[in-house]
């Protein structure tokens, strides 16, 4: 298990937030956004990622999560880190329309050259400050708190009119990934 992670229940379900390096807005672009879902859909069908609530805003993405009996949550976020970097970071190299792309990919550079453990560029930040959630009144509360992330800055009026939340599913539609219901 990395430093910084705080996964000791590898089956518990926990409130995890993944930030980009300086908060940088990349999730502003819809197909840097869709890449997140897909990897999210990609750890629920092949790795045993459960999700319970989610919230992807513009430099941040919310979860809450645990991990399928015989998976590691630990290991799921380790992967899903791995590969979304990897893959976010290659998109923006190729998009020759996105108008911040040497912006972006210098604050990644120089945020890995700061990193020894990197050897080009680091996406995410390091502390995704993982809290297991034992109750059922913290698992609302954090619940909660995903859902209004969009309502409180102010994109929607409503949560469940949000496209990249679970607050759809819990409204009674169909999100753009499997929940299960707390």
């Amino acid at each position: 298990m990395q430093s910084g992670y705080q996964i000791r229940n590898q089956n518990g379900i926990y409130f995890i937030t993944f930030a980009v390096v300086e908060w940088v807005d990349v999730f502003t672009r819809k197909e840097y956004a869709d890449l997140v879902v897909e990897s999210l859909q990609y750890c629920q069908k092949q790795k045993g990622l459960l999700l319970y609530g989610w919230c992807l805003m513009s430099n941040h993405l919310h979860l809450i999560a645990s991990a399928q009996e015989g998976s590691a949550l630990s290991d799921i976020i380790r992967d899903f880190k791995k590969f979304t970097s990897s893959s976010i970071l290659k998109a923006i190299e190729q998009n020759t329309q996105e108008s911040r792309r040497n912006w972006m990919l210098w604050i990644f550079r120089t945020a890995g050259e700061k990193n020894g453990k990197n050897t080009r560029h680091q996406f995410w930040r390091h502390d995704n400050h993982p809290i297991e959630l034992l109750t059922n009144k913290f698992k609302d509360e954090k619940l909660h708190y995903l859902h209004q992330n969009p309502v409180t800055a102010g994109l929607v009026a409503e949560a469940e009119h949000y496209l990249y939340s679970s607050a759809i599913d819990y409204a009674g539609g169909k999100g753009l990934l499997t929940v299960v219901f707390l």
